[in-house]
């Protein structure tokens, strides 16, 4: 597993890997915006004060820190295996009870965490970046589409950042 890290952490996709996260990320960020708005998760509330502090705290937690974890540990690459689905099932669904966890257990004011759009929305975030790791071997596209969905949320469409998770 320690390898399966490192490897995540050391490859860079190419231009073709890029193009399919892009992809990937278009898709993936449409579906959770349609069904934030559905669920009235998201709505128009800018909050751009200390924005570039915030992009810097969002690219190491969540999306670093989780990324490393749910697709850097857990999601191979197509140079480990090839039928990736019962490892990216598991790593989807691990990464959303972890949401669960961090509502009930770490973050007392998360309780939008347990909200089943909330989750469904994590789980498609969660399956993109999986995908984008395992067609890429690199964990780093991952990052940057969960980074920038969570501070493009708190940025500008209501999102709590953690500030106001943790009180």
């Amino acid at each position: 597993m320690i390898h399966r890290i490192l490897r995540s952490l050391t490859t860079w996709p190419d231009r073709r890997g890029w193009l399919k996260c892009l992809a990937v990320s278009l898709v993936t960020a449409l579906s959770v915006a349609g069904l934030g708005v559905a669920g009235a998760l998201i709505h128009w509330q800018p909050h751009v004060d200390g924005w570039g502090l915030r992009l810097i705290s969002v690219l190491c937690i969540p999306a670093f820190s989780e990324e490393l974890v749910f697709r850097g540990a857990l999601v191979p690459d197509d140079k480990d295996i090839q039928q990736p689905v019962i490892w990216i099932g598991a790593a989807v669904v691990t990464f959303m009870l972890w949401h669960v966890v961090e509502a009930t257990l770490l973050l007392p004011n998360a309780r939008l965490f347990l909200q089943p759009v909330f989750l469904v929305c994590a789980g498609l975030l969660g399956l993109g970046c999986a995908i984008m790791r395992y067609r890429t071997g690199s964990l780093w596209p991952s990052v940057f589409l969960h980074a920038a969905l969570v501070w493009i949320w708190q940025t500008w469409l209501g999102g709590p950042d953690i500030a106001q998770l943790m009180r």
